[in-house]
C-alpha cells in the first residue's frame, strides 16, 4: 500500500511567528482605523469665517461651503452675523459655542500679515482676558489664503518667514489658553483654479 502523501503544509516555529506577526498587524490596522473614526465622531468643530470684503470673496466662500458640508461642524461667518461692527459681537453666545465645541477653526484671507479686523474683534470679545488653561484640551486650526508666493514667504522671500509662521501670535494665544495647536493649513499663491483642491484638503482635515 502506497504511503499516504504528507501534507505540504508544515508548521515550524518560523511559520507560527509569521502568522502571529500578520495577526498583530491586522489588529493594529483595525484599532487605528477605529480610533480615527471615533476621534472624528467625538470632535465637534466650530468654524469661524471672516473676510473684510465679502463681495470680493471667492476662496473664503468656497472654503466656508466646504466646511458646511462636514457633519459635526458649526460655521459662523462674522460679517454675515455682525456686519463690520466690531462692537456688535455677542460675546456670551460666542463663548457658549466655544465651550460646546472641542475644536475651533479660523478661516480667513491673510490681511496685511494678520487675521481680519472682525476676527480680531471676535477674539477680543469672546476670549477677553483669557487666562492659562481656560480652553484646556481644545484644538485650534487656522486656514488661510494669501496671494503672495515664494517671493513674499519663506527664507528667501521678503518677509523671511513662512506663511504659517506669520501666525505665530495665534499659536501663542492657543498655547496660552491651554489649547492644542494643529499644523496650519495655508495656501499661498492662492488661485481660483485651485479651489477644489483647497476644499478637499480642508474637508480631510475637518474629518480627522
Amino acid at each position: 500500500m502506497a504511503k499516504e502523501k504528507e501534507s505540504s503544509m508544515t508548521y515550524s516555529p518560523r511559520n507560527f511567528a509569521g502568522l502571529l506577526w500578520f495577526v498583530a498587524i491586522a489588529i493594529a490596522i483595525v484599532l487605528f482605523s477605529h480610533n480615527r473614526v471615533s476621534h472624528a465622531a467625538e470632535v465637534k468643530t466650530l468654524v469661524i469665517v471672516s473676510h473684510p470684503y465679502p463681495e470680493q470673496s471667492v476662496l473664503t466662500k468656497g472654503l466656508e461651503a466646504a466646511a458646511q458640508s462636514v457633519p459635526g461642524v458649526t460655521v459662523r461667518n462674522l460679517e454675515t452675523l455682525y456686519g463690520y461692527d466690531s462692537r456688535n459681537i455677542n460675546a456670551d453666545a460666542e463663548r457658549r459655542l466655544m465651550r460646546e465645541h472641542s475644536r475651533v477653526v479660523f478661516i480667513f484671507p491673510t490681511h496685511w500679515f494678520n487675521i481680519t479686523p472682525m476676527m480680531k474683534a471676535w477674539l477680543n470679545d469672546t476670549w477677553g482676558s483669557v487666562g492659562p488653561g481656560v480652553w484646556q484640551g481644545k484644538e485650534m486650526l487656522i486656514v488661510t489664503t494669501a496671494a503672495g508666493g515664494e517671493s513674499t514667504y519663506g527664507e528667501s522671500g521678503r518677509t523671511g518667514v513662512s506663511l504659517a509662521d506669520v501666525f505665530t501670535p495665534m499659536k501663542a494665544s492657543a498655547l496660552h489658553a491651554g489649547m492644542i495647536w494643529l499644523p496650519p493649513l495655508v495656501f499661498q499663491s492662492a488661485s481660483r483654479s485651485q479651489l477644489p483642491e483647497y476644499q478637499r484638503q480642508l474637508v480631510e482635515r475637518l474629518k480627522n
